[in-house]
């Protein structure tokens, strides 16, 4: 394994045709608050992090997942990563150099197996943030994303050879086999997800809460207002935080999360969680049963923006 030069998740940008729904949505309903706006593009911050902006959404004819976004703790570590990616045969979107997305930075840009784009960057200067207040319903921060990939145990791989993401644990079923696989770049259970699903897409992007309190009454504000729930509330046993999914007005599915594990990487060994056992889905037993309709509304539409860059 390569040594880990990347330090945490970022943002992820969507594009979408009908950018005013999702813009009401994601700023009224899921509670980010625009940092900049330009003209059919939105920079959307969560309260309690350090970040410029945990989504991005960009006007476009088609819906798409534009790009996943992580740090790094230097420039020369985003040189050091480029240079290794290149040997390694990852086409590279552009060489690293001066960012031009809010805070600035140095990074670059880089199709993974599948033909997501996945930023790098270091320096972004840090965004003037608060501590978000008991039984405040808001997202302190993005908490981590899970891509679907028709080729799975490819894009761990990936992940694993050329990032430096380490496995935490994986999810099977004695009919399917493996399933899905949760991946950590820090302390933290897993910052990335890969899910074995038809085609690549999104399968969900979490946003962590405050607290369970927190947690429960943004997940009440939602059901009250109508939005779609997926799946939910409930507790995983893989990372042990709890879930609650929903639907955005383009059918990408977000939650709400809190607890996430804290992980001591020098004797954590990763788990191979049978979920035919309802516990491991959901320890508390609060939520509606996974199925395979459950599943289905996470596969999303298929993402035909794979090796195509979007927009700056």
């Amino acid at each position: 394994m390569n040594e880990r030069l990347i330090t945490h998740l970022r943002h992820v940008d969507l594009a979408v045709p009908d950018y005013d729904k999702q813009f009401e949505f994601y700023t009224t309903m899921w509670g980010l608050t625009p940092s900049v706006t330009d003209s059919g593009i939105a920079y959307l911050a969560a309260a309690g992090s350090p970040e410029q902006y945990s989504v991005r959404l960009r006007r476009a004819a088609e819906k798409r997942l534009d790009l996943i976004a992580f740090g790094a703790a230097t420039p020369a570590d985003v040189d050091a990563l480029a240079v290794r990616l290149a040997r390694e045969g990852v086409e590279l979107v552009h060489e690293p150099g001066k960012m031009q997305t809010p805070g600035g930075g140095y990074g670059f840009r880089f199709f993974d197996n599948d033909g997501r784009t996945v930023e790098v960057s270091a320096d972004v200067e840090v965004r003037a943030h608060r501590k978000v207040e008991a039984g405040e319903p808001v997202p302190v921060k993005l908490s981590h994303v899970v891509i679907n990939s028709p080729n799975p145990e490819q894009t761990v791989s990936f992940y694993e050879r050329h990032l430096g993401f380490a496995l935490s644990d994986t999810l099977m079923h004695p009919r399917m086999g493996s399933m899905m696989w949760f991946l950590r770049t820090n302390r933290y259970h897993h910052s990335l997800a890969v899910a074995r699903g038809p085609h690549v897409s999104l399968h969900h992007a979490s946003f962590e809460m405050r607290g369970i309190d927190e947690y429960m009454r943004g997940t009440g504000r939602l059901l009250r207002a109508g939005v779609e729930k997926v799946w939910g509330p409930g507790r995983h046993m893989a990372g042990n935080n709890t879930f609650s999914y929903f639907l955005d007005p383009h059918g990408n599915t977000v939650e709400y999360t809190t607890e996430l594990e804290l992980l001591d990487e020098d004797t954590w060994h990763p788990h191979l969680y049978d979920f035919s056992d309802p516990t491991v889905s959901d320890q508390w037993g609060t939520a509606n049963p996974m199925n395979e309709l459950v599943a289905r509304q996470s596969f999303n539409d298929p993402d035909r923006g794979v090796f195509v860059a979007p927009p700056v």
